[in-house]
């Protein structure tokens, strides 16, 4: 199980991931790999988007189990 607080480092670190593959995205000498980078970033955000839409505060609720 993964707390509020994990779940948002966690979400951080994907987030500072992002800048990298713009600078992949930039790099002319990968060829086919570009396709590859233009994917994970489309994905990136999406993933980015849909926290953002359940967590709009970019607080985490804790998870309660009983």
């Amino acid at each position: 199980m993964m707390n509020a607080q994990a779940l948002q480092e966690r979400i951080a670190q994907v987030e500072s991931k992002r800048v990298l593959l713009l600078q992949f995205q930039a790099d002319l000498t990968l060829g086919t790999l570009s396709l590859d980078v233009e994917q994970a970033l489309i994905e990136m955000d999406d993933l980015m988007a849909e926290f953002r839409q359940t967590f709009p505060t970019g607080v985490v609720p804790p998870i309660v189990i009983d």
